[in-house]
């Protein structure tokens, strides 16, 4: 499908953090091999002027879904820690506003509006479509873009700019039937020679 760029569309990555790439504490399996193409959709979107979101898990060290918790992660993307910073080889701008979730020991957050200040941003901005990439496909990504649907944003994720953990076989392809069914248009950065 072709699909043109303008006011009123912003890219949000989600959670391009040290602790989920290969080597991080919680490290979504191939993830690396998404950045190429998140730095060119980061390129697309800086040429054209529109808003970049990037979310961020930004756990306290006795956070909830910590398993010396009774959750089900490894300890992960710790405030101010090395592993919850932004992997060095995304090429975020200096314009690019940060959305830390999950800042709180007793509550989770997989979505990047779960008691953050996106929607409010967006709305600030008159943002009415959103292209969503990142990790993990069926966890962060599918719930924020569940939500940004809820929302009534037009939501695109960016097929060729998400990763699974796959804890279960298919989950990433259950994750994206999911996001389509509920009214998400899957994408990919083939049709950005069409975008203008």
């Amino acid at each position: 499908m072709e699909v043109r760029l303008g006011g009123g569309d912003a890219l949000v990555i989600i959670d391009m953090q040290n602790d989920f790439l290969p080597g991080g504490s919680l490290a979504v399996p191939m993830a690396d091999t998404i950045i190429p193409v998140i730095n060119r959709y980061l390129k697309l979107f800086h040429e054209h002027g529109l808003p970049v979101f990037a979310t961020r898990d930004w756990h306290p060290p006795d956070h909830c879904s910590f398993q010396q918790q009774g959750g089900p992660w490894p300890p992960h993307c710790i405030a101010t820690t090395t592993g919850a910073a932004f992997y060095p080889e995304i090429e975020f701008s200096i314009n690019t506003q940060v959305i830390s979730k999950a800042t709180t020991a007793e509550k989770d957050a997989y979505s990047g509006f779960t008691d953050t200040q996106l929607h409010a941003l967006l709305q600030e901005l008159g943002i009415h479509r959103l292209f969503v990439g990142g990790v993990a496909t069926e966890y962060c990504v599918l719930n924020t873009v569940k939500d940004a649907l809820q929302h009534h944003y037009a939501t695109f994720v960016l097929k060729d700019a998400i990763c699974a953990i796959n804890l279960k076989l298919d989950d990433d392809l259950h994750a994206l039937e999911e996001m389509e069914r509920l009214g998400a248009t899957l994408i990919q950065f083939e049709v950005a020679a069409a975008w203008a």
